[in-house]
């Protein structure tokens, strides 16, 4: 008679009472998988009414102003210099109020201060300027 290893029991007939869950789980995976590549793919989409055709030409050319903030922070409009932070606000004013605002281009000297700069937009769109931005980035570039 043969010896069972690892068993208490005497019997050599007894079979295993528990239930293989292998092959469940492999049915629950593959019903997984294939639910996961079924299902759409949300898509999240805003209806626009968007403009057919491609609009006419501009007639007339933008007015552009030049506002220059150099290495001392020094400020001139159009190259005329600006004597004080009032004398650059009302010329802000007086573009804003205008039926056709001018582009108002912000043109900073590398060696100016972050504030001078941040203070000038920070006027410019408090006192109503929508056609702002800033030009002459090619001189920040690196390796210039």
């Amino acid at each position: 008679m043969a010896m069972s290893v690892g068993s208490d029991s005497t019997h050599e007939d007894e079979g295993i009472v528990d239930i293989n869950t292998t092959p469940l789980i492999d049915v629950m995976l593959v019903l997984l998988i294939m639910l996961i590549i079924t299902i759409p793919l949300q898509t999240h989409s805003v209806a626009l009414d968007l403009p057919q055709g491609n609009p006419p030409p501009s007639t007339v050319e933008p007015k552009v102003v030049t506002v220059a903030i150099d290495f001392d922070n020094s400020i001139s409009w159009n190259g005329t210099p600006m004597s004080s932070e009032a004398d650059l606000q009302a010329h802000f004013m007086d573009a804003a109020n205008q039926p056709d605002q001018p582009e108002m281009h912000i043109h900073p000297n590398r060696l100016a201060d972050y504030k001078t700069v941040a203070h000038v937009l920070a006027d410019a769109q408090r006192l109503g300027v929508t056609k702002l931005g800033i030009v002459g980035q090619d001189q920040f570039m690196e390796g210039q």
